[in-house]
């Protein structure tokens, strides 16, 4: 793939972002990311709102053509696929701890977390620590099969870090990278190069 196709890569996992938003995912550089975005607007392959960016359907479409091509060695490596089914296990536990955040029970019945119970919370993070050190082998593992994949350690050991400092929102607030938000992109890129499906 090259550099020019996975900006616009990034811009799919996005699905709606900047150019800077975009090279924080992909090691690009923002000013290459722009450019490329720029020409993809021009090219009617992208749309442009403000510093936003969104592919338009039949760029999607090529893109997703270009994946079996694109990432072959990775979808022919047994233990990329095999990482990823390992993966898979942890991002389950992963959904639950994020419902558990998000929501707490009060008399039966389960209401949004308003993050008034500290002692909450804070157990709840660090259950989120002991997940991505369990997390930590995995991605890596990742990375040895495609090296660009190792930004989204250092994105998620940022927010890990930031919520235990006591900022709820890197948890999993999707107006930052919080940890969800990047787990969630790297879940959405792992799916598009080793060709699997997100199970629901």
């Amino acid at each position: 793939m090259n550099d020019t196709t996975l900006a616009l890569h990034g811009l799919a996992i996005k699905k709606h972002g900047s150019a800077a938003e975009v090279a924080q995912i992909t090691g690009l550089t923002e000013a290459f990311v722009q450019a490329a975005l720029d020409a993809a607007v021009k090219a009617n392959r992208a749309a442009a709102a403000g510093q936003k960016f969104m592919l338009q359907p039949a760029a999607q479409m090529t893109l997703r053509t270009g994946y079996s091509r694109d990432f072959a060695a990775q979808r022919a490596d047994a233990a990329m696929q095999a990482t990823y089914d390992d993966f898979e296990k942890i991002n389950e536990q992963l959904k639950q701890l994020i419902t558990d955040w998000q929501t707490v029970t009060i008399g039966g019945t389960s209401v949004p977390n308003d993050h008034s119970d500290q002692d909450h919370d804070d157990k709840i993070i660090d259950k989120l620590g002991r997940l991505h050190d369990r997390a930590e082998p995995i991605l890596d593992r990742f990375s040895a099969g495609l090296p660009r994949l190792g930004v989204y350690k250092t994105l998620l050991i940022a927010a890990l870090e930031r919520a235990e400092d006591g900022d709820a929102a890197w948890v999993s607030d999707a107006k930052c990278m919080s940890y969800h938000t990047v787990w969630f992109e790297l879940h959405e890129d792992l799916i598009r190069v080793l060709g699997r499906k997100r199970i629901e």
